[in-house]
């Protein structure tokens, strides 16, 4: 599948097709968040330590490393436009095998439910991320990614809301309360799916000879892009092992003391700090250089954990939740970073970028183990140590090599 840019063909209107997008990333960010409502939820109903919890997370990151690169030769056969209808039928089945494992009240089947579900959300994104970046001029494409991530975060910052207000707040009700839940977001999926199937998404491709050929060999050679899908493993294992364990760290009483709901509630604040970073850096990544941007919120992020972890009480809850904002504009910077040069080979080197978000399957066991063996606080460490590589990557790692 080759990519042509706007540049080549201005008289092209991909706003339609942008704002369609924009649900497919509001769909998967609550999709995504709602884990976090799920890791204190299952832990409790099968009396789990932090690590085997840290399971739901492994299952559906891991689902990640084992599909995205199959599926990133597979958008390139079918295209953009199938790739996404085959993405939402695969998650909205995931999202009903949450039935039979609430019925049998079986962990395992969880787990297998969510590598499904996952699993679809892993073709969306292959298909969606670099269609995003090819629909315009290369030079806006980190800007473009970055808007309809924001989308994306809304839908993280409701995920948490609506998972404290349907599952958490009925606890009593034990594993029988995601049932409604995820029956509902299969039936929203399986339409969506039809949906797209109908609508008529711009084609977005060039002829041989037209500059975005891409690479020859593996894509891999490409030093940014190698650099870049360690980037993206460190940015989404760091960001998901502070989401899924801030209700954990906001019931210490050492630091806020919360019931399980009201930390639920206030989880979505970190979501909602990527959801606000995400729209102020769209407008600022059309006048900054995406590297130094994504280098200086790393920095502000690392600094952050490594206050938290000096102090308790609402300085460190702050500090932790603070960090969602600085989380905004990391990986979809990361990603139209590494995507640069790629042409028409996009696809092939989106699928392993996408690989690489089994970062959120192994970062948070890693943290769990250090949760189990101290507590949670003192864990911090294990994300600050993923930013700061991040930092790395934007301020060099990031720039092509000629």
């Amino acid at each position: 599948m080759t990519v042509r840019h706007e540049a080549t063909h201005p008289e092209t209107n991909y706003r339609p097709a942008l704002i369609v997008l924009t649900t497919l990333f509001f769909a998967w960010g609550l999709i995504t968040s709602l884990n976090d409502i799920l890791v204190p939820h299952l832990q409790a109903i099968f009396t789990l330590t932090y690590f085997k919890a840290m399971l739901v997370q492994f299952a559906f990151f891991g689902a990640y490393f084992v599909t995205s690169i199959p599926w990133g030769k597979l958008v390139e056969k079918v295209g953009y436009r199938q790739g996404i209808i085959y993405g939402l039928s695969c998650a909205s089945l995931g999202c009903v095998g949450f039935f039979p494992a609430a019925v049998l009240r079986s962990y395992p089947l969880f787990l297998a439910a969510l590598f499904v579900l996952a699993s679809g959300i892993s073709l969306l994104q292959v298909a969606a991320n670099p269609y995003v970046t090819a629909l315009g001029p290369e030079s806006t494409a980190a800007s473009r990614l970055n808007l309809t991530q924001a989308f994306n975060s809304l839908g993280t910052t409701l995920g948490p809301l609506l998972g404290a207000s349907l599952i958490l707040s009925n606890a009593k009700e034990g594993v029988d309360t995601v049932k409604v839940p995820y029956l509902v977001l299969a039936a929203a999926l399986g339409l969506a799916a039809l949906a797209f199937s109908r609508f008529d998404l711009p084609t977005v491709g060039g002829e041989e000879g037209d500059g975005t050929s891409g690479p020859t060999g593996s894509v891999l050679r490409e030093r940014h892009l190698t650099l870049g899908v360690l980037a993206i493993f460190a940015y989404v294992g760091a960001e998901v092992a502070i989401g899924s364990f801030l209700v954990g760290f906001m019931k210490d009483p050492n630091i806020a003391g919360f019931t399980e709901e009201t930390a639920g509630q206030h989880l979505a604040l970190y979501w909602g700090g990527a959801m606000v970073g995400r729209f102020i850096g769209s407008a600022l990544l059309q006048k900054v250089n995406a590297g130094h941007a994504l280098a200086g919120v790393a920095t502000i992020a690392c600094a952050l954990l490594g206050f938290a972890m000096v102090s308790a009480g609402a300085p460190a809850l702050w500090s932790v939740l603070a960090i969602g904002v600085f989380n905004a504009i990391m990986f979809p910077t990361i990603f139209s970073l590494a995507l640069e040069r790629m042409g028409k080979r996009s696809g092939e080197a989106s699928g392993y970028l996408c690989t690489a978000i089994v970062g959120g399957a192994i970062v948070p066991l890693v943290m769990g183990h250090f949760a189990d063996q101290s507590s949670v606080h003192a864990s911090l460490f294990v994300p600050a140590i993923c930013y700061a590589y991040v930092v790395y990557y934007g301020a060099r790692g990031s720039v092509p090599v000629s």
